[in-house]
């Protein structure tokens, strides 16, 4: 295991007890948490969709006839992969709220 896997590990497991615990204080912690995970998730999504855009560019430059097949499946994914920060966000709302 490489060092920075296991500090992302390292980092995990100390911040898991407090944000378990019962009290009124770890709604604080909820708060950080989803924070730390929208922000992620919507990096993630700006990388994949920059990698499907730049993809999809490449292959209508390479083969114009199934432009719009490509177009096609472009929108389709950039659709599906905007989900994923859709769905971040929903349940950012409900565990804060």
């Amino acid at each position: 295991m490489n060092t920075k896997a296991f500090l992302i590990l390292l980092a995990l497991f100390a911040l898991a007890s407090p944000m378990m615990a019962a009290d009124g204080a770890a709604t604080n912690w909820v708060a950080i948490s989803s924070g730390f995970s929208m922000a992620i998730a919507s990096g993630l999504c700006g990388l994949a969709q920059a990698k499907a855009v730049a993809a999809s560019a490449e292959g209508m430059a390479r083969n114009p006839a199934a432009a719009a097949s490509i177009r096609f499946a472009l929108i389709l994914g950039l659709a599906l992969i905007e989900s994923l920060a859709l769905y971040t966000l929903v349940i950012v709302f409900i565990k804060v709220v």
